[in-house]
């Protein structure tokens, strides 16, 4: 088996003897005889350690609806339950956050967020900008996108560094997502308001 350069999680450096834990990404049948291609990076790698992680996964009682990661950076799983006196994200946390741990060690310190999957997509999207909170969300069905309206002291800390976690958000609620301040919303619902007002017979 080979690990590509482009399958090798940036700032990871591996030895020969290393012991490495990857996701078989691809088998490449051409080469002489089957070789099989290693990834770090691919989010499989993400979903299959919580697999071993948290028994509830493997049994299929708490189920991996999506993943999304920025490898060695930042990853999102959103999760739900069959059984509704399991919580799905206390069973991927663990006890004290040892599961979680567990991945992140082996991912080398990769952040994760676990967040409840939810059918509503504006919860749902609520859920995966989290820690952020949102206070209104407008959403446009026809092009798959919402605009996120969150406390400006929150403004950063929604999108995240160089707009990280907007980013993984958007990946793994499959919406393509803005985020803005609630000043310049208002400003925005201000500047609007003064455009009907402005048009003619509107009352009509």
């Amino acid at each position: 088996g080979i690990l590509p350069q482009k399958h090798q999680t940036p700032r990871e450096t591996y030895r020969p003897g290393d012991r490495i834990v990857a996701f078989l990404s691809d088998i490449d049948r051409e080469a002489r005889g089957p070789q099989i291609i290693l990834s770090r990076t691919d989010v499989g790698l993400l979903v299959k350690l919580f697999e071993m992680e948290v028994p509830e996964i493997y049994e299929g009682i708490v189920r991996i609806v999506a993943a999304a990661r920025e490898p060695g950076a930042r990853s999102k799983i959103a999760v739900s339950s069959r059984d509704p006196d399991v919580d799905q994200v206390g069973a991927c946390v663990g006890m004290k956050g040892s599961r979680v741990q567990a991945v992140v060690q082996e991912l080398r310190g990769e952040k994760i967020d676990i967040v409840p999957y939810d059918r509503d997509p504006a919860r749902f999207v609520c859920n995966a900008i989290a820690p952020a909170d949102v206070a209104r969300v407008i959403i446009d069905e026809a092009n798959s996108a919402m605009e996120l309206v969150v406390p400006d002291d929150k403004l950063s800390l929604a999108i995240g560094r160089r707009g990280q976690n907007v980013r993984i958000a958007s990946q793994l609620t499959g919406w393509r997502l803005d985020v803005i301040g609630e000043s310049k919303f208002k400003v925005m619902e201000e500047q609007a308001i003064t455009a009907l007002a402005s048009i003619e017979n509107l009352d009509r």
